[in-house]
């Protein structure tokens, strides 16, 4: 693919953030560099670590990794921004310290933003892996949706932030919202989806992991929360446009985050 680009190869940067991720840190990091498209840049967010992330990730000694620490602990969603403020490519992507990407992530989501100029998001579906278990898993057995896809993601929401490209002109007028712990990201890509189309691949194409140190009944809880006061401010805007939220909203939310993540265990 990249031999057949006319012009220079568009930087992408990968935006890691990274608060005491040492247990898969190595793992991310070697999926980001066995890619097969070369032309990227990884700024890694160091959100204050008191473990050996540092360490490890300068064993990599790689020129195209670009390191930042906070002086002190920052909400995750006011760090991605710090962490997006310091990107230089013509796109933007997120890994995360325990998550993996097929080989041929950047190189088949580019060929997609390289063929039709328009697209300013592309997004694919992953893997769930246990790591408990070790059972391994599709995120969505349906087909994902392309285009104008607001009402479809309110009604089943199953973007990973860990599987989107987006274009860095994006982020001049959009930013993550610092109030969010949990659901910043799907707050972000609903805004966007109002305002872009969006394109999706279907093949997997990254492995998101769960595991002790990020999965908790009280994350669950914290999420309900934040999507619960998600939809009472957004309920006017949304309705507003035509868009419809989910249904018996508090009730059935709950049953639904709940019983996505039992599955998971």
């Amino acid at each position: 693919m990249q031999k057949n680009f006319n012009k220079k190869l568009p930087l992408i940067s990968v935006v890691m953030n990274c608060h005491n991720g040492q247990a898969f840190l190595k793992e991310s990091i070697k999926s980001l560099t066995s890619q097969t498209y070369k032309n990227w840049e990884l700024i890694f967010w160091d959100n204050n670590s008191t473990d050996k992330s540092e360490e490890i990730l300068k064993q990599f000694n790689d020129r195209r990794i670009k390191y930042f620490k906070s002086d002190s602990y920052l909400k995750l969603y006011r760090a991605r921004n710090l962490a997006i403020n310091q990107t230089k490519g013509e796109f933007v992507t997120f890994l995360d310290t325990d998550d993996l990407w097929n080989n041929k992530k950047l190189e088949k989501q580019l060929e997609i933003c390289e063929k039709n100029k328009n697209i300013k998001f592309v997004y694919s579906n992953f893997f769930i892996l246990n790591q408990n278990s070790n059972k391994l898993f599709k995120r969505s057995n349906k087909k994902l949706a392309s285009g104008e896809i607001t009402q479809l993601l309110l009604n089943d929401y199953d973007i990973g932030i860990l599987t989107v490209m987006i274009k860095k002109d994006i982020f001049s007028h959009y930013k993550f919202d610092e109030k969010y712990e949990i659901i910043g990201d799907f707050d972000f890509f609903i805004k966007l989806s109002q305002k872009f189309k969006l394109d999706c691949i279907q093949e997997p194409l990254a492995t998101y992991r769960i595991h002790d140190s990020n999965f908790s009944l009280k994350r669950i809880d914290n999420h309900v929360k934040e999507l619960e006061q998600w939809m009472d401010i957004n309920h006017n805007k949304l309705t507003k446009s035509g868009y419809s939220l989910i249904k018996q909203k508090t009730y059935l939310l709950k049953l639904r985050i709940k019983s996505f993540f039992k599955n998971l265990i």
